[in-house]
């Protein structure tokens, strides 16, 4: 596996999602997955979750028969460039991943680009995702700038231009070489909406072939490259996985 952590998975908390947490911890044990986070949608998408569903993931061990897990939301972006949950529940997850949804009617693209700078200005999101959405314009220069001076992953999205956001894999190219050249920190996510998509990152392998750029800037490599980067977004270090991951 080049890849050992999936970033970005939805659970049948949605429900145009199928599958539960044990389902996802029994794939990725089959699928070489040491790591994943589970990110369902928030509540601003018409079967995303109430926000109570995120305040309540620290019922969840952060090791379940050996596979780490983060606790984590995929957040709706709304047009004041906030997301649809509250600092106070954003406080409480590992990871924060928020992304353009039905949610917010698309625009232009100068006021989604505006939408984008001010969120990550805002310091509430760790990983952007699926930006190659054709639905949603945006400048990727300014995008992809702003988002390496403050520190927020950009994502290559594995259900992108496969069964959802058809035509984005052009664009999705032209972000992954802007962003081998920016130096942003790159985030991989299967979007799997069933456990049988964990860690499917074909799609993206491909974009990464067609953009020629390597791994260097891809944190899913390692799940400790993943703990050190939310621990520099700010995030409290999880010692459980720290010395999980830590050999003795």
């Amino acid at each position: 596996m080049r890849f050992l952590v999936d970033l970005h998975t939805h659970t049948i908390a949605c429900q145009h999602a199928y599958s539960t947490i044990k389902e996802y911890i029994e794939a990725a044990d089959d699928q070489g997955i040491a790591m994943f986070a589970t990110t369902d949608h928030g509540p601003d998408l018409e079967d995303g979750c109430h926000r109570w569903h995120f305040g309540n993931l620290r019922s969840l061990p952060h090791i379940i028969d050996k596979i780490a897990l983060l606790r984590g939301a995929e957040c709706n972006i709304r047009a004041d460039g906030s997301v649809d949950l509250p600092d106070y529940f954003l406080k409480r997850l590992d990871i924060v991943l928020a992304g353009f949804h039905e949610s917010l009617p698309p625009t232009t693209e100068a006021e989604h680009t505006q939408i984008l700078l001010k969120l990550i200005a805002s310091g509430r999101v760790d990983v952007l995702t699926h930006l190659g959405n054709p639905t949603y314009p945006i400048d990727y220069r300014a995008v992809l700038t702003c988002a390496k001076e403050h520190n927020v992953a950009i994502e290559l999205n594995g259900s992108s231009g496969i069964n959802t956001r058809h035509g984005s894999h052009p664009n999705c190219v032209t972000i992954a070489k802007l962003a081998h050249e920016l130096g942003n920190v790159i985030a991989l996510g299967s979007d799997a909406h069933s456990c049988y998509r964990l860690g499917d990152f074909r799609e993206i392998e491909s974009v990464l072939e067609e953009a020629g750029i390597g791994y260097e800037n891809i944190i899913n490599t390692s799940p400790t490259k993943v703990l050190d980067f939310l621990e520099s977004r700010g995030h409290q270090p999880i010692e459980s996985l720290r010395s999980f991951f830590t050999p003795f």
